[in-house]
C-alpha cells in the first residue's frame, strides 16, 4: 500500500509540473507557428516586391528607347553642321547618351537578376561548356594582357545544367577577373600588367568543382564581405549585380559558390554542382 500512496502523491506533486511544461511547450509550438507565419508572409512580399520591380523596370524601359532613338536621331543632326556652338551641344548631347545607355545596361542587369528563370536543363559535360567559353572569351583576356588557361578533368563531368546560365554565371566571374588584373584602381594591376587567369574543372565526392583563379591584386577583407550584396561595386560605373546574379544562378542548379582572396595574391571562386548520371549513348542510325 505504501508504494501505490508514494504513486498516487507523486502524481498529485508533478501534476501542475506537467501542466508548467505542456504550457511551456504549446507557447513554443505557437511562437514558433507564429514565426513561420511571418517568414511566409515576408516571402509573399517579397516575390510581389518582386514583380511590381520587374514591371517597373519593364515600364522605364520603354520610354527609354524612344529616349535613345530621339538622341540618336539628334546627334546625326548635329553632326551636319561644324561650327564651335553645334560642335558643343554635339558633345553635350553625347553626354546624355552615354548616360542613357548607362541606364539601360543597369536595366538589363536588374532584369537579368531580378526575373524569373526558366531553365532548359540537359545533361552536359561541363568541360565542354567550360572550353567554349574560354575560346569565346580568349580575345577579351588578350587584349587585357591576360594569359587564360584551362585545366580539365580526364574524364567527363556531368551535371543537368541550363547551358545559357552557367555560362553567363562564369563569364561574370571570367569579365571581373579580367577587369581586376587590367584596370588601373586595381592595386597592383594596371594597362598592359595583366596576369594569368585559370578555369578548373574535376569531379570530387559526387560534385563538380569549377574554380575561377586569378592573379589579380586580391579583395581586401571588407570588401570581400559585401561582394554579394545587390547593386554594391568597386568599379566605376558598375552595376553590382553581376556577382549576386552568378550566385543565384549557381543556387538555382542546387550549387554553391564560395570566394577566398589574398591581397597581392589573387582570387579564387569555388564553385559546386550536383553531378549528374551519364546521358545514355544514342546508337548510329543502321545504313
Amino acid at each position: 500500500m505504501n508504494g501505490v500512496w508514494c504513486f498516487v502523491l507523486g502524481v498529485l506533486v508533478s501534476g501542475p509540473l506537467w501542466a508548467a511544461v505542456a504550457v511551456w511547450a504549446s507557447r513554443r509550438v505557437w511562437s514558433s507557428a507564429k514565426r513561420l507565419s511571418a517568414r511566409a508572409k515576408g516571402r509573399d512580399h517579397l516575390v510581389e516586391l518582386g514583380k511590381l520591380a520587374g514591371g517597373l523596370a519593364h515600364e522605364i524601359k520603354n520610354p527609354l528607347s524612344t529616349i535613345n532613338v530621339n538622341l540618336k536621331l539628334l546627334s546625326e543632326d548635329l553632326q551636319r553642321y561644324h561650327d564651335e556652338d553645334h560642335g558643343r551641344c554635339l558633345r553635350r548631347l553625347r553626354s546624355v547618351q552615354a548616360e542613357a545607355d548607362r541606364l539601360r545596361a543597369i536595366l538589363d542587369d536588374f532584369l537579368r537578376y531580378a526575373g524569373r528563370y526558366e531553365m532548359s536543363l540537359s545533361v552536359q559535360d561541363v568541360r565542354a561548356l567550360v572550353g567554349e567559353l574560354a575560346d569565346f572569351f580568349a580575345p577579351q583576356a588578350q587584349a587585357g594582357h591576360v594569359v587564360l588557361r584551362t585545366a580539365l578533368s580526364d574524364t567527363p563531368v556531368y551535371c543537368s545544367v541550363d547551358a545559357n546560365l552557367i555560362k553567363q554565371a562564369l563569364l561574370n566571374l571570367m569579365i571581373n577577373a579580367t577587369q581586376a588584373m587590367t584596370r588601373p584602381d586595381g592595386g597592383q594591376a594596371g594597362p598592359g600588367h595583366g596576369g594569368e587567369l585559370l578555369i578548373r574543372v574535376q569531379a570530387s565526392r559526387g560534385q563538380a568543382v569549377i574554380e575561377v583563379i586569378d592573379t589579380g591584386p586580391g579583395i581586401s577583407p571588407e570588401v570581400i564581405e559585401r561582394i554579394w550584396e545587390v547593386y554594391f561595386s568597386t568599379k566605376k560605373g558598375g552595376s553590382g549585380l553581376g556577382l549576386p546574379t552568378t550566385r543565384r544562378i549557381i543556387r538555382e542548379h542546387e550549387g554553391t559558390i564560395r570566394v577566398e582572396s589574398e591581397i597581392g595574391r589573387g582570387t579564387r571562386f569555388v564553385i559546386t554542382l550536383p553531378l549528374a548520371p551519364a546521358p545514355p549513348v544514342v546508337p548510329d542510325p543502321k545504313p
